[in-house]
C-alpha cells in the first residue's frame, strides 16, 4: 500500500508541476523570445529553472515527481516561477509533506457530527445549512438544507448506499444537470475541490475510491481531473435550479470547523428582499408545516 502511494504521490507531483509549466508562454515569464520551432507550448524545463533559480538537473528531478526534502524557499522559487495563485501554491506545499517521509502523516477526517453542531445548524431556521466533509459526502443538513437539495437526497444513487454526496450526483445522475443552473461552472469547481483534497489527503481511501469511480464512469469527470486545476472552497455564489422554485443565485459561505478536522459547514444567504429570500421562505414555510417537498417523480 505504501508503494501504492509513493507511485500516485510522484505521479501528482509530475503532472502538477508540467501542466502548470505547459500554461505560461515566455511572454508571459517575461523572457526574451528568440526565433525557431518551440516543441512545447509553454515554457521549457531550463526555463522555468531559470526564473526560480535553480540548476536544470535539479529541476528536472522535481518535476519527475521528487520533492521529497525540498525547503521552503525551492517551494517558494518554484511558486514564483510557475505564476502559483494561492490554492496552487498551497497544493504543492502539500504534495511536498506527502513526498518526504517525515510528513506523511493521514490528515484526520471524521465523520461523525457532533450533537453541538446538529444544535447550531437546526436553529438556523432561516438560511439552508449543511455539514460535509472534503470528499463531498453531505453528512447532516437541517430542514431547510434538505428542503433546498431535495433533488440529491431524491436521487437513485442513493437508495441502497450513502451517504448522499454531491459529486456523485453531479456526474452520475443525469438531473444534476437541471439542478446546477451553470452545471460547467459546478462541474469544474468541484473537480478543483476534490484534487485540492487529494493533495491534503493523499492517503484517504474513500476520497480515492470515489475519485476512481468518477474518472471511470464519468468522461466529463476525467477530462477535468487531467487538468489538474485545483482551488480553495470558502465562498461564491451558487446557481441552482429547484424543481419547485426554480432559478436561485446564492451567495454561500464555506466554514471550517477546527474541531473536527475536514469537516465543515455550508451556509446560503440570500440578499435581503430577494426573490431568493422569498423562495427560501417558500420551502421553509413547507417545512415547518410538515408538508413533504414534492420529488422529481411527482
Amino acid at each position: 500500500m505504501a508503494n501504492t502511494d509513493n507511485k500516485n504521490v510522484t505521479a501528482e507531483v509530475r503532472e502538477f508541476l508540467s501542466t502548470r509549466r505547459s500554461r505560461i508562454s515566455p511572454q508571459q515569464a517575461g523572457l526574451p523570445v528568440h526565433g525557431g520551432y518551440r516543441r512545447v507550448a509553454g515554457l521549457r524545463r531550463e526555463e522555468v529553472a531559470l526564473l526560480a533559480g535553480l540548476s536544470v538537473d535539479y529541476y528536472i528531478r522535481l518535476e519527475r515527481g521528487n520533492l521529497s526534502g525540498a525547503s521552503e524557499s525551492v517551494l517558494e522559487a518554484l511558486a514564483h516561477a510557475l505564476q502559483l495563485n494561492e490554492a496552487e501554491r498551497a497544493h504543492l506545499y502539500d504534495l511536498a509533506r506527502a513526498a518526504t517521509p517525515s510528513g506523511r502523516v493521514a490528515a484526520v477526517t471524521t465523520s461523525r457530527v457532533r450533537p453541538t453542531i446538529l444544535r447550531m445548524i437546526d436553529s438556523m431556521t432561516d438560511v439552508p445549512a449543511y455539514v460535509r466533509n472534503g470528499r463531498f459526502d453531505i453528512l447532516a443538513a437541517n430542514a431547510l438544507g434538505r428542503a433546498l437539495y431535495t433533488p440529491v437526497y431524491d436521487s437513485p444513487l442513493f437508495v441502497q448506499r450513502g451517504p448522499v454526496n454531491s459529486a456523485r450526483f453531479l456526474f452520475l445522475d443525469p438531473a444534476g444537470q437541471d439542478f446546477w443552473a451553470d452545471w460547467d461552472k459546478a462541474a469544474d469547481d468541484s473537480v478543483a475541490f476534490l484534487r485540492t483534497e487529494a493533495g491534503r489527503a493523499p492517503h484517504d481511501r474513500a476520497l480515492t475510491n470515489l475519485i476512481g469511480e468518477l474518472t471511470t464512469r464519468s468522461d466529463d469527470f476525467a477530462r477535468r481531473w487531467a487538468r489538474h486545476d485545483v482551488k480553495l472552497h470558502r465562498s461564491g455564489v451558487k446557481h441552482l435550479h429547484h424543481p419547485l422554485v426554480g432559478e436561485l443565485a446564492l451567495p454561500y459561505e464555506a466554514v471550517d470547523l477546527p474541531a473536527d478536522p475536514g469537516l465543515r459547514i455550508n451556509l446560503y444567504t440570500p440578499e435581503p428582499g430577494s426573490r431568493e429570500q422569498e423562495a427560501l421562505g417558500l420551502l421553509a414555510s413547507w417545512t415547518d408545516a410538515e408538508t413533504e417537498i414534492p420529488s422529481r417523480n411527482d
